[in-house]
């Protein structure tokens, strides 16, 4: 540069600098503005949630609310039907003791009535606030079978003459009723299984149970006395009563003798009871009510002590003996409980079914537990024919120590 000329001012620099700081403050706005739409974001997500929220405590109060009024309404009174007039009025008993001529509630209509339904009544007016259910006690209810037994006829060894009997008399009246129609005649109303224990009959009622599609109630004789006068009857006939209303349907009771035995002249106040609830379970069987699609399996061990009038054709059409298997019937038994065992192939299953002869099928049952106990003692895996022997002897010996014994306590 020559002297005396003036330097040229150089501007790229600064221009450069002031160009990077707005690059600069872009990238932060930008950030900055992610920054808000992301919390932005999470504000509305946050409104969404709160707003749910609400709506679902004001459901929560609502119900509260709902459930607090129930809580404070007054309790209601159970009462019967005993008559009913045109005009719309009835007259109830209530639990109180006398009864009353009442109205009716807006919402309960007169076709919902009929003479004896239970109703509850409005605790101040008596007025019919509403039509019950019919009650069932829960022994009754309880007696319904929900899952059915495990059990089926290929289970029950050298009773095939039994089986097709009671399937004739409950099978086949509950799936082909058409047959006994083009036949002309009624099928039976329900069958009685007489025999010593350990037979098979309950055995052969849950085989029942598990092949038909019917309602099984099961119920032991026992369960229907009961202490206070008139109750037993009344089980028997809501018994019944369910039977219908669930029908088809099988009603099965277990040592029906404690409940069926003989009327006496001379008895006690118990005596009697049981008396009323044989006779209510002879009109149940028998009676002006017909049992339709019911069917009635009895079973027990002392047939010579049952009622006369129970054992009658129209009421246990079929008496179905059940003895003691024969050496066929022992041999049946025998594989069908071995199925399950792990035993040496060389046992002799005819051999050992003859050596328990007078047993019946618990004995056998007993003595096939027995072997295998005998096996695990001796430490082996599998059942030989040694152990079924021990078994038979000391099965046998216990019983006849146990029969020894029962003959002392009622000498």
């Amino acid at each position: 540069m020559s002297e005396g000329e003036t330097p040229a001012t150089d501007f790229s620099v600064p221009q450069m600098d002031e160009s990077k700081s707005l690059q600069e403050r872009i990238a932060i706005l930008e950030e900055r503005n992610a920054q808000l739409l992301e919390e932005m974001r999470r504000g509305e997500g946050e409104k969404r949630y709160l707003q749910s929220e609400i709506i679902r405590m004001q459901k929560e109060i609502q119900r509260l609310r709902f459930e607090l009024e129930r809580m404070k309404a007054p309790p209601l009174i159970i009462g019967t039907i005993k008559d009913i007039f045109g005009d719309g009025r009835v007259v109830v008993k209530s639990t109180t003791g006398p009864d009353f001529i009442v109205n009716l509630a807006e919402y309960v209509t007169k076709e919902s009535l009929v003479v004896g339904s239970r109703v509850a009544l409005n605790k101040q007016t008596l007025s019919v606030m509403g039509v019950l259910p019919s009650s069932i006690d829960p022994l009754v209810s309880g007696g319904e079978l929900i899952e059915k037994p495990d059990v089926s006829y290929d289970d029950i060894g050298g009773l095939a003459a039994q089986i097709r009997e009671i399937r004739e008399s409950v099978e086949d009246p509950l799936l082909r009723p058409e047959v006994y129609k083009k036949v002309g005649i009624d099928p039976p109303k329900g069958v009685l299984l007489v025999g010593p224990p350990g037979t098979g009959k309950t055995l052969l009622a849950k085989a029942v149970a598990h092949q038909t599609n019917a309602t099984f109630i099961r119920f032991v004789g026992s369960e229907l006395v009961q202490k206070y006068i008139g109750e037993g009857a009344r089980l028997v006939r809501e018994l019944f009563d369910m039977a219908r209303e669930k029908s088809p349907s099988i009603v099965f009771i277990d040592e029906i003798d404690s409940v069926g035995a003989k009327r006496l002249e001379i008895a006690t106040s118990g005596d009697r009871e049981v008396q009323r609830t044989l006779m209510q379970l002879l009109a149940e069987m028998d009676g002006f009510n017909p049992l339709g699609n019911v069917k009635l399996i009895g079973a027990t061990n002392r047939p010579d002590i049952l009622d006369d009038a129970l054992l009658r054709p129209g009421r246990f059409d079929r008496i179905i003996t059940i003895g003691k298997p024969d050496a066929e019937a022992r041999v049946e038994i025998l594989k069908i409980h071995m199925k399950r065992m792990s035993f040496s192939p060389d046992i002799r299953v005819r051999v050992v079914a003859g050596k328990c002869d007078g047993c019946s099928g618990a004995d056998i049952r007993a003595i096939c537990t027995e072997s295998g106990m005998f096996a695990i003692r001796d430490g082996r895996d599998r059942v030989i024919e040694a152990d079924f022997d021990q078994a038979i002897e000391k099965v046998l010996k216990d019983h006849i120590a146990s029969t020894k014994a029962a003959g002392h306590m009622f000498a």
